[in-house]
């Protein structure tokens, strides 16, 4: 777990949303995670990290593995949601999770 995403946790219970399932597993046969999952409101949240160190999600395999796994999702039904741990300290992603899961 990480630090933006342990923070964003703390955000979501402190605003009363809905708990998320963390490293939520969407997928029956597959191993993909979500960072966040609400499987009754099928909505997915990943926390992307290493974008000023060119982490993983950056690469060419982790990016295509990245796109494979959130097109899947989407082909589920899921609405998939990416962002980034300023968006976290910022209060972006907690903006964005109040619209999507009290209008959802």
């Amino acid at each position: 777990m990480s630090r933006p995403e342990d923070q964003l946790e703390l955000q979501i219970r402190a605003a009363g949303l809905p708990e998320p399932e963390r490293e939520f597993r969407f997928h029956p046969k597959r191993r993909y995670r979500a960072d966040f999952g609400w499987e009754k409101q099928m909505v997915l949240l990943e926390c992307e990290g290493g974008q000023w160190i060119q982490g993983r999600h950056n690469r060419p395999a982790g990016y295509e593995s990245d796109c494979e796994k959130y097109n899947l999702a989407q082909l589920m039904g899921y609405q998939v949601y990416r962002v980034t741990p300023a968006m976290v300290e910022d209060g972006r992603a907690l903006e964005l999770l109040e619209c999507v899961l009290e209008n959802g």
